[in-house]
């Protein structure tokens, strides 16, 4: 297949990124689009999702090619994709997300009467959502950020990825033509490509943008919150940025447990897409004594014998064998085992290494390495590990591996996760984000940028909106969310009450 990369701005292509004609386009749709009902809007998601699924073979041909990803990790990534859209066309038909509440007239009261009070949420105008470059598909042109802002009411102005530019292409024209078909302004979704950090940069200064979507590395998404915040009108950041997972294995997980089975596991989650998902469990904790001995091992084993595998750009490739340079360079750091090469090009080897619990403050050594690269901190007892945990850096996810005698343990380890972390699994790893209502795939900085939501579920569409109160307006100049005959069929609070 060939196809050159265009901008697609409005429904017209552009042989140049024009990020003044996507912004514009986009604030001229907002009134038009955010006046959708949830039936209109939850149709267009559907069709989005079907659009994309009716061009799922020269995506995936596309993806491939250009990430170097398995086939059938694009497939997946494609139906990810879809089911997203899907579970917010499910989200705004059900009205839960914006919020209702009514507080009726109390003229009576004393000493004072209560005015009519009627609140719902609103779309925050249009939105900038930055590609990724793991995700070429689920975070990225269609991805969580643009599903979920597309859901909230607010048009999308999508910066390419120019890891992956013809399959964002693809997806690009897949989203027109339901805006199309759906006889929306054009300007509802634009997608614009270009090289460097400049163009990024002009989109989230344009004063019609009102709100960012982000998934990188953190100097990245730490650029572009100084932008916003510099701008004459700040405007929240929701970037996605760096995170190492923190897993403790607490003694009766080896005693109870397959030893080998679990350091395999571990293994196997650390270099899973070459360790190239902001989930992969870059920091393990592990009990000193025999069982932590037999552990380590098997996992040197494991990944002596793991191959390095293609990762996504030469760019990543170095600064992954920058970042485990370092990480051996540390003074105090013990080399466990490396992998081998992969076959062709940018294929690093996977590494493990064990640091004194005394390196995680003052070094590198707790820097997020992008890539196959895991560290192990030995610890005598709980006492030991709690402080080593409350000086970690906010993290997406934090694991605990334990068996019932570990109970006690766990009880006192948890209070100090929640503070770190916006998931927290028991006896599983992290790699692996459902995309459901209850997932939350966040978490306090540097994880993300503002830890009060989530880029992955339904709470995402959250971060579009912003709440609205509507005091003694009449009757027949209320919104349809908020008059008393309900014509949407919303859950409301009626005087703090659910109905």
């Amino acid at each position: 297949m060939t196809l050159t990369a265009h901008s697609i701005i409005a429904g017209t292509e552009a042989e140049s990124p024009s990020v003044e004609a996507g912004t514009t386009a986009a604030a001229e749709a907002f009134p038009v689009y955010r006046a959708t009902t949830p039936e209109q809007r939850g149709a267009f998601l559907d069709s989005v999702a079907s659009e994309i699924e009716s061009d799922t073979d020269a995506i995936v041909e596309a993806a491939v090619s250009e990430s170097g990803l398995p086939e059938a990790r694009i497939s997946g990534e494609v139906g990810r994709t879809t089911g997203q859209l899907r579970l917010f066309a499910e989200v705004v038909r059900r009205g839960d997300h914006l919020g209702v509440r009514l507080d009726p007239a109390l003229p009576n009261r004393e000493p004072l009467p209560r005015p009519d009070l009627r609140q719902r949420m609103v779309p925050l105008g249009p939105v900038a959502v930055f590609g990724a470059s793991n995700f070429p598909l689920a975070f990225s042109t269609a991805g969580g950020d643009t599903a979920s802002a597309l859901a909230a009411g607010c048009p999308v102005v999508v910066k390419g990825h120019p890891a992956h530019p013809r399959t964002g292409e693809l997806v690009a024209r897949a989203v027109t033509r339901a805006v199309a078909a759906h006889h929306l302004p054009a300007g509802v979704f634009s997608f614009v490509l270009g090289e460097g950090t400049e163009l990024g940069q002009e989109l989230v200064r344009d004063p019609r943008i009102k709100a960012v979507g982000f998934t990188g590395s953190r100097g990245g998404g730490l650029a572009l919150v100084a932008t916003a915040a510099a701008r004459p009108e700040p405007i929240p950041v929701f970037a996605e940025m760096s995170s190492i997972n923190p897993v403790v294995v607490l003694p009766g997980a080896l005693a109870d447990g397959d030893v080998r089975a679990l350091a395999e596991a571990y293994v196997g989650s650390l270099t899973l897409g070459a360790g190239q998902f902001c989930t992969n469990p870059g920091l393990l904790f592990l009990p000193t004594g025999a069982d932590g001995d037999a552990f380590l091992a098997a996992a040197g084993e494991a990944i002596a014998n793991a191959p390095g595998q293609r990762m996504l750009t030469p760019g990543i490739a170095d600064a992954y064998s920058a970042g485990t340079a370092r990480v051996e360079g540390t003074q105090g750091v013990r080399v466990i085992a490396t992998g081998q090469a992969g076959d062709g090009e940018h294929a690093p080897a996977p590494m493990l290494s064990e640091a004194p619990a005394g390196l995680l403050t003052g070094t590198d050594v707790t820097d997020e390495v992008f890539g196959a690269s895991g560290v192990v901190v030995r610890f005598e007892d709980v006492e030991m590990l709690l402080p080593n945990l409350e000086r970690l850096e906010g993290q997406l996810t934090a694991t605990i591996h334990f068996a019932p005698d570990d109970a006690e343990a766990a009880r006192r380890l948890l209070p100090v996760l929640e503070e770190k972390a916006g998931r927290i699994l028991f006896n599983g790893w992290p790699t692996g984000v459902e995309v459901s209502h209850a997932m939350v795939h966040g978490g306090p900085f540097p994880a993300t940028s503002d830890s009060r939501s989530t880029s992955v579920g339904s709470l995402a569409i959250e971060r579009w909106q912003r709440p609205i109160c509507y005091q003694d307006v009449p009757a027949d100049l209320l919104p349809e969310a908020v008059r008393d005959d309900n014509p949407w069929g919303l859950r409301r609070r009626v005087d703090g009450e659910l109905e």
